[in-house]
């Protein structure tokens, strides 16, 4: 799972699965979209505006339970 922001657009996008290039998108609504991959797999979930839904932009706490990660980088 890869979960990446972008000022600039303020978008918050939350991918789930890797190898997954092309994707049909599911529009929830004017700001949440999710991308479907082959055999109907969630790839990813894409959030715009995201400031005005997470709050004050800043992600304060992430849980993960009982899945493998690896810290590839860490923002400065």
């Amino acid at each position: 799972m890869k979960i990446s922001y972008d000022q600039e657009t303020d978008s918050l996008y939350i991918r789930l699965v890797d190898g997954y290039d092309e994707c049909c998108t599911l529009r929830l609504n004017d700001k949440i979209a999710l991308n479907i991959g082959a055999g109907e797999v969630l790839v990813g979930i894409e959030i715009l505006d995201a400031k005005e839904i997470i709050g004050s932009g800043q992600l304060l706490e992430v849980i993960l339970e009982n899945i493998r990660f690896q810290v590839v980088s860490t923002a400065a």
